[in-house]
């Protein structure tokens, strides 16, 4: 019985020693780690606090080498969800930071479209201001072709003559000349800025020469405003008599004529320009200002 005792007693004080060098080394771990006690009182990223050191159990404290499934459990279940949170705030992180990335996309669009748009509308108002341009230049054009005609408005310059031959005592018109009264009058049809100068010229003396003279020069006005419409305030005549023609003298002597004649001179002024001119920057216009 002695011997048991003995035995027991050597045998107890080992298995307690260690139990007792693990409590008595706790506090000085504790104390010995002054940033543990500071990182409990911090913030963390999940907000929580730090998982606190797991207390001491049982005879063996926290070196248990008989410890159970549910005692590992127990142990290692706070270190699993504290991982399963880092996890889903690591998700909500990369939601988070493709939202912004999104959001930044769209602006930048948004931004590109805006720049685009200002781009055409600047584009366009060049446009504008290129026809702006044209169409000031045309109108300068015009006004100095204006200026031009208003100065020269009662410059009148031959464009067609026709002379008609009558016989002696004769003052009807011959169909040759209805023929060339014809293709005068229809060169005028429709235009401005012109006028008829008839000239009559007769033989024989004094105011009976005159008088034939201006009788055959009135047929010729009578047949073109009858028979082509001319206006009577667009035809000057005149009866000349037997006045000496010019170009008729021969080697310096007058040629007086025989029988009678009657001279047509179409004169024309830059009216007709003035309108050809001004329908033409206008078709111009309209066509620059269609759509396309």
């Amino acid at each position: 019985m002695n011997n048991r005792i003995l035995v027991t007693l050597p045998l107890a004080a080992m298995l307690a020693f260690p139990a007792f060098a693990q409590t008595s080394s706790t506090p000085t771990q504790d104390q010995s780690n002054p940033s543990a006690t500071s990182t409990q009182s911090g913030d963390t990223a999940t907000g929580k606090q730090p998982l606190q050191a797991p207390a001491r159990e049982g005879f063996w404290g926290r070196v248990n080498p008989f410890a159970r499934k549910n005692y590992v459990k127990r142990q290692t279940e706070p270190i699993r969800d504290r991982i399963n949170e880092l996890d889903d705030l690591t998700a909500a992180n990369g939601k988070a930071i493709k939202d912004t990335d999104s959001r930044a996309q769209a602006g930048i669009k948004l931004a590109s479209d805006k720049a685009n748009e200002a781009d055409q509308h600047a584009i366009d108002a060049g446009n504008k201001a290129t026809m702006a341009q044209q169409s000031a230049q045309q109108a300068s054009t015009r006004i100095q072709t204006v200026e031009t005609v208003v100065g020269n408005i009662d410059q009148y310059k031959a464009s067609n003559q026709t002379e008609i031959r009558f016989k002696p005592g004769q003052t009807m018109l011959s169909k040759n000349a209805k023929d060339a009264l014809d293709e005068m009058a229809n060169t005028v049809k429709g235009q401005r800025g012109y006028i008829i100068e008839v000239q009559g010229f007769s033989s024989g003396k004094g105011q009976t020469a005159i008088s034939n003279s201006q009788k055959m020069a009135e047929s010729v006005v009578r047949y073109m405003v009858l028979n082509h419409e001319i206006p009577v305030y667009r035809i000057y005549l005149v009866g000349m008599g037997n006045a000496p023609v010019a170009g008729d003298e021969e080697n310096g002597k007058t040629k007086h004529i025989s029988g009678g004649r009657v001279e047509i001179s179409l004169l024309k002024n830059d009216l007709e320009q003035l309108s050809s001119n001004s329908s033409a920057p206008a078709t111009n216009m309209d066509q620059s200002q269609q759509p396309k």
